[in-house]
């Protein structure tokens, strides 16, 4: 068989059987497990949902992710990836962050806890050899490492404050980055299968995620997601090289933040106005932008299809700069700056507006 044909009906194959276990995981939990990520009557904590509901979609994200590594040596005979560093330190800061998130939903640990281990993931991935590597100075690569992981892994957290949200950006940065792998012609990588494998657990989620929802992701998911998101955000987007070959800082910095915009925006917008107001950023509250898209009369289902559509204009501001830019330079800084401050304000007046 055509070894380009294999490949495809390897892929698409996984895909649809991951898919379909996905939502035989998720629809399973529901069923027979009704409790976790349920918590305590008497505690206070702000939820947008008013009803409470079970927070297991994370488990099968972990499930599959766990299958997909497992996987690669039946369909490839590179087998000896699977004892690289590099994929055995995101193994065990991809284990760490499920294993938290777990706990915070079952115990509802304490934030100083959390950071500290976020902390420790970033510093598993940073001694394993998954880190921005973008500066001449390996302090400077490090610390903002450490600040992207232990960012990212609380701003998708954060996100995940409405139905279907989180899910279907974290849906358009896989696929992001998968068109990355596509664009390099690197059609083996191990990447591919983890990339397919947690796509697939999303989209069988997502059934039970969408508005109105059957259950959340919980901090199980989003802990875990965030982690994942870091490592392939590191990998394929601060460090891959544009199809010319070229890794210029500026244009691998606008990357990371177009495909990223969502969960960026969202956690600046909530830290400003709470800090503005005196409270703590990492305190829960109807404060995001989300919330404020609903009190202008979006619905819950139109809000997230705003932010998907969000989310592709992304995507081709991307193709725009990995593929047909060659010639980065002050020109295309501007244009895309005033594109991300505009997609900024956009999000953000609304929920200044609300909170203040």
């Amino acid at each position: 068989m055509d070894a380009k044909l294999y490949l495809i009906l390897v892929y698409i194959s996984y895909f649809i059987s991951t898919v379909i276990l996905s939502f035989l995981i998720n629809g399973l939990f529901l069923k027979f497990a009704t409790t976790l990520g349920i918590r305590n009557a008497n505690e206070t904590i702000i939820r947008w949902s008013p009803k409470s509901k079970p927070s297991l979609g994370g488990i099968s994200f972990y499930i599959i992710f766990l299958i997909s590594i497992a996987s690669y040596p039946i369909f490839f005979e590179q087998s000896r990836v699977l004892f690289s560093k590099p994929l055995l330190g995101i193994l065990a800061a991809c284990t760490l962050a499920f294993l938290m998130g777990l706990s915070d939903d079952a115990y509802n640990t304490k934030p100083l806890l959390k950071f500290i281990i976020q902390v420790c993931c970033a510093l598993i991935l940073i001694s394993t050899g998954t880190y921005i590597s973008i500066f001449s100075n390996a302090f400077v690569n490090y610390a903002i490492t450490l600040f992207w992981v232990v960012g990212l892994m609380n701003s998708i957290n954060m996100l995940d404050n409405m139905d279907g949200i989180t899910t279907l950006v974290s849906i358009t940065i896989i696929l992001s980055a998968l068109f990355i792998l596509y664009l390099n012609n690197d059609n083996y990588s191990i990447h591919i299968l983890l990339l397919i494998g947690v796509l697939a657990a999303l989209i069988g989620f997502l059934f039970f995620n969408w508005h109105p929802s059957k259950m959340f992701m919980g901090d199980t998911g989003s802990q875990f997601l965030g982690l994942f998101l870091a490592a392939m955000g590191i990998i394929y987007f601060w460090n891959t090289p544009d199809v010319h070959g070229k890794l210029i800082q500026s244009k691998q910095f606008f990357v990371t933040i177009l495909t990223f915009a969502i969960p960026i925006i969202d956690t600046t917008t909530v830290t400003i106005n709470r800090l503005l107001k005196g409270k703590s950023p990492f305190v829960g509250g109807k404060d995001h932008t989300t919330h404020s898209l609903f009190f202008m009369g979006l619905t819950e289902k139109r809000i997230a299809l705003l932010y998907l559509g969000i989310c592709f204009v992304s995507m081709f501001f991307n193709l725009l700069i990995i593929k047909y830019i060659e010639d980065w330079g002050y020109l295309h800084i501007i244009l895309f700056s005033i594109y991300y401050s505009a997609l900024f304000w956009f999000l953000y007046a609304p929920a200044r507006k609300h909170n203040r």
